[in-house]
């Protein structure tokens, strides 16, 4: 029995970046980038474009974190929900935060043009599948606002037509939006790193922030293992791995865990019956399950299986809870290998909408919620233009970013919160 690889498949397929970890830290920066990630090296890529010269500082290496940990879908909609946005901030802000994930997803197409990254990029669209009748009803709702709202058009697959587009009668129908992409998300977050680095821009891994000491203004000294930086920008781009340097933006972070389990390489036949169009599945439960067909004909499924982050032993019963509900939704793939095991972490904001913005001197863009992929990207590319001083260019600025009621440090109501999703789950 082959052993299971517990490394991010999509970094283990990728094609391997150079070591930049022995390098020394010092002197002055125009903008100093927290964090090798898709935001991180996105801003650095644009603003190295606008003639900046640009400092990434990266606690691990290139794409270690949320980056390389994800499902590689560039997904349309809100983490909330399109009709929960318009209940809360009306139609006009509903509408250009649901926009901006499209925008999104063209920002990530146009980087891979221009950037010529090889890395499986494609516009399958985004099946939102219905667990629950009452589910597919909500669906039903959802796609009927999209049009009636704001002319934005999805199509509505009722439950005796699911086969074409899942080999599985497991769902109670499902809304594709022909938006929606996927791509070799580790191919991708190295193929920024070189292009930035090809514009000058100073990758150096292995070097945590430790301080941040704001000096004035926007200008701050940070302090890393292997040498201080000043910068006369910084743009913390820390994600679910945000640490106590930034201690505003933790507090303001749930950091939670996600986990995937790859198969081994499927028969095509398998693939053509598991998934005949390709697209980036998720499904309506608040701990989902979300999956897909990777570039390499192997089943991708992933989901938030324990309220827990992610550690050898949390990932291994992770895995087990994950090929359970693998098998419940494709029980013809019962004896099929699992190849790939691991886990990261997500960063849910309580409202669930991205924030980005300035506090005491400090860019940041962060609260993803699961929806990283593609606002990562485009968020870096948005704070390059801040930075350069269009503060308009940042759509959720001036969005209140509410604290996490007793998060001070490590997320010790994790379980509290799953089992209410649970519940949830459960109920409705």
């Amino acid at each position: 029995m082959s052993t299971v690889k517990t490394v991010p498949y999509w970094l283990d397929t990728a094609p391997a970046g150079p070591d930049r970890s022995a390098v020394e830290i010092g002197g002055r920066t125009d903008v100093a980038v927290v964090g090798a990630g898709l935001t991180g090296l996105s801003a650095a890529l644009h603003l190295a474009r606008k003639g900046a010269q640009v400092t990434v500082l990266e606690q691990e290496t290139v794409g270690w974190g949320a980056s390389g940990r994800n499902g590689g879908m560039c997904t349309t909609g809100l983490a909330i929900g399109f009709l929960t946005a318009v209940e809360r901030y009306g139609i006009p802000t509903a509408k250009a935060a649901y926009l901006a994930y499209n925008e999104a997803i063209d920002t990530v197409e146009k980087l891979v043009d221009e950037e010529s990254i090889d890395c499986d990029f494609s516009r399958t669209g985004k099946l939102n599948l219905a667990c629950k009748p009452a589910h597919y009803e909500r669906l039903a709702r959802t796609h009927e606002g999209l049009a009636d709202l704001i002319g934005y058009k999805t199509q509505l697959i009722p439950k005796r037509d699911i086969r074409s587009e899942i080999g599985s009668d497991h769902y109670h129908g499902a809304m594709v939006d022909p938006q929606g992409a996927g791509l070799h998300v580790g191919k991708f977050v190295r193929g920024l790193a070189e292009a930035a680095a090809n514009l000058g821009v100073r990758i150096h891994e292995k070097a945590p922030v430790t301080k941040a000491r704001r000096i004035g203004g926007t200008t701050h000294d940070l302090t890393t293992p292997v040498g201080t930086l000043r910068a006369d920008n910084v743009l913390v781009a820390t994600s679910g791995y945000t640490g106590s340097p930034f201690r505003w933006l933790r507090n303001r972070i749930v950091p939670v865990g996600s986990f995937i389990i790859v198969t081994e390489p499927l028969r095509q036949e398998v693939v053509d019956e598991l998934m005949p169009t390709r697209r980036m599945a998720s499904d309506s439960k608040n701990i989902l399950y979300y999956f897909r067909i990777t570039p390499d004909n192997r089943l991708l499924f992933g989901g938030r299986a324990r309220f827990a982050m992610s550690n050898p032993q949390s990932d291994a019963k992770s895995g087990q809870i994950l090929r359970k509900g693998m098998l419940s939704v494709f029980p013809q793939l019962d004896g099929v290998r699992i190849d790939y095991l691991w886990g990261g972490l997500v960063d849910i904001s309580l409202d669930q909408m991205v924030h980005s913005g300035e506090r005491d001197g400090l860019h940041y863009s962060v609260g993803y919620s699961g929806h990283g992929v593609q606002m990562a990207t485009h968020m870096g590319k948005q704070m390059a233009e801040v930075i350069a001083g269009r503060p308009e260019a940042n759509i959720w600025r001036g969005m209140k970013f509410p604290r996490v009621p007793g998060h001070f440090g490590p997320p010790w109501f994790l379980p509290f919160a799953g089992a209410y999703y649970r519940a949830l789950d459960f109920i409705k």
